[in-house]
């Protein structure tokens, strides 16, 4: 399954790649482009954007890292945004709360440092809610994120930076994290692809002891490969976290071979969860889609 292209709204990022991550990365190897270029194409988009999608960023550590990216990694050369509420060394880590302003991490999460092994750009932070707590993006911190498909409403939250920056064209792909919603409400909100994994299928460590059984750390992205590369080279077990899973077989080989295993599958289409308010539309799109794939 490969997607090269998205669709993106927020035309002050046209000079950035529109495709996924995996394809930018076939970009880098072919010479179309470098990770120089692409991180250039970044910084001005940001610059030029008004979604608010970024608190903090380190272009100092970013150029150093596309310099001298190797792009035979996974992930070689590619630029992300991390979302607030991970831990980046020498980075913020306030939980998007003013309160903690000027605390700064003094070590990176097992995700971060697994990405940046995967060959990763870390280009700065995604704004998020203040602590994760709300399905909206908005703090005395930083402000109101905004949706790239309609500005002055929200790209939910809480990982709603990290959703408007990719859905917008800032990045290809940005950390998220998700307990009760924050990472499938921002990918919702904004047409990404949101999954909230197995809990302990990434290791949350070395802040584990912060953590509950509900959340879980992973990635908005703009391709369902993108977010199987992400979560082979992301995930498997960590001595620092006891309830992290073991590495299993790795899933971006194995995209699209799946189809004959799901006929026969029950799945249950609920228009409103018990209460919540479907606009006609919505549900006229939802049900569509939904009576396409049974045709399937």
């Amino acid at each position: 399954m490969a997607v090269t292209s998205h669709s993106v709204p927020n035309s002050n990022s046209a000079s950035t790649w529109q495709g996924d991550a995996c394809s930018l990365v076939e970009a880098f190897r072919s010479g179309e482009r470098s990770p120089v270029e692409e991180l250039d194409a970044t910084y001005a988009a940001i610059a030029s954007s008004d979604l608010n999608a970024f608190g903090h960023l380190d272009q100092e550590r970013a150029y150093a890292a596309a310099r001298s990216a190797d792009i035979n990694l996974p992930f070689g050369g590619v630029p992300i945004g991390v979302k607030e509420l991970d831990q980046v060394s020498g980075w913020p880590d306030t939980e998007a709360c003013v309160a903690l302003s000027d605390i700064v991490a003094d070590f990176s999460s097992v995700m971060v440092e697994r990405l940046e092994t995967a060959g990763v750009v870390l280009i700065g932070q995604t704004t998020a809610s203040e602590f994760g707590g709300v399905n909206v993006t908005r703090t005395v911190m930083h402000g109101a994120t905004h949706n790239p498909w309609q500005h002055g409403r929200t790209p939910g939250g809480s990982s709603g930076g990290s959703a408007a920056a990719v859905a917008g064209g800032l990045v290809t792909l940005a950390t998220a994290g998700d307990g009760g919603g924050s990472i499938r409400i921002p990918a919702g909100f904004t047409g990404l692809v949101g999954l909230k994994a197995t809990y302990g299928r990434i290791p949350r460590a070395p802040k584990v002891q912060l953590g509950n059984i509900t959340t879980v750390t992973g990635c908005v992205s703009r391709s369902v490969r993108d977010t199987a590369r992400w979560f082979d080279v992301t995930s498997g077990h960590d001595p620092r976290d006891p309830l992290s899973l073991p590495s299993v077989a790795p899933w971006e080989p194995h995209l699209g071979t799946f189809t004959d295993a799901l006929r026969g599958l029950r799945v249950a289409v609920v228009p409103d969860w018990g209460g919540a308010v479907v606009s006609p539309k919505m549900w006229e799109v939802l049900s569509a889609h939904a009576d396409r794939l049974i045709k399937e």
